[in-house]
């Protein structure tokens, strides 16, 4: 049988050009929304990480001498570490705005075994100053915590006037749960009040401490940790509030963390070693 011819359509159809195809204009979406989270990334930071029932100020967007202002009438002080390679103890007196250099906290060790190596030359230099002093452990949640706690006991020698011991929990464990996780950091802050007479100081992420520290270990002081929230009014569980790490500070080469006690300076000698 014979067939009938197929008559085509002689208007050939265009194809869609490459710069307007599906794949591109995905790719257009996805760089603009990557853009625009970028710039945002402070305030995305606040509210997913570090939200709390109070209102910020503003998200960090204020200079640190603005944020001092604010919180004029309070004590403030420094931490440091070997990363702080070089300290003039000469001129580590003011802060930018004028405000004088109270207390310094000084890592004595990490670990069940590191002893930062810096600690005893910074230790003794700020014994030599007027500034009240206390040391930190960064506690590791995957070594023996009872090894820690004896790491900080055999490195520190505290006395009157001194702050209390110093638990700096950062990192979540990889081989544990949560909850074993708390038993070992009860376990490091009770062999080290049993040893030196005095609860220790927690110190923490604002997040960190939310999500897992704050209805288990309610009776101990915190200072907290939070650069992207500038508060009027700091928590009244904080004892400190850690407020930048990009501090400048004379007699300090390269940055520093810069920390607020909450309250005055006669205030903060009610935290000290009795």
């Amino acid at each position: 049988m014979t067939r009938k011819p197929v008559r085509r359509n002689s208007k050939t159809s265009k194809s869609t050009p490459f710069y307007w195809s599906k794949p591109f204009i995905v790719i257009v979406i996805v760089f603009i929304l990557s853009v625009f989270l970028y710039t945002k990334r402070d305030a995305l930071a606040y509210y997913l990480s570090f939200k709390t029932d109070r209102v910020p100020l503003e998200t960090r967007q204020a200079s640190l001498s603005e944020v001092i202002k604010v919180h004029n009438e309070k004590a403030f002080g420094l931490d440091v570490s070997e990363y702080q390679e070089r300290i003039n103890w000469d001129l580590l007196s003011d802060l930018e705005t004028g405000n004088p250099i109270e207390f310094i906290f000084i890592r004595a060790t990490a670990g069940s075994n590191k002893t930062d190596s810096k600690f005893h030359k910074y230790w003794g230099k700020a014994r030599e100053t007027n500034m009240y002093q206390g040391a930190y452990h960064y506690y590791r949640p995957n070594e023996n915590s009872i090894d820690q706690a004896n790491n900080y006991i055999k490195t520190v020698k505290l006395k009157k006037g001194d702050f209390p011991p110093v638990l700096d929990i950062e990192k979540l464990p990889r081989h544990q749960s949560i909850d074993s996780l708390k038993v070992g950091l009860q376990r490091w802050l009770d062999k080290v009040e049993k040893h030196y007479g005095v609860k220790p100081i927690i110190y923490s992420s604002e997040s960190y401490y939310n999500d897992f520290l704050k209805n288990d270990f309610e009776d101990y002081p915190f200072w907290i940790a939070n650069y992207t929230a500038f508060y009027h009014d700091i928590d009244s569980d904080w004892s400190l509030w850690q407020i930048t790490e990009n501090g400048k500070i004379e007699g300090i080469r390269g940055c520093v963390d810069v920390n607020v006690y909450n309250g005055t300076t006669k205030d903060l000698k009610e935290l000290l070693m009795k």
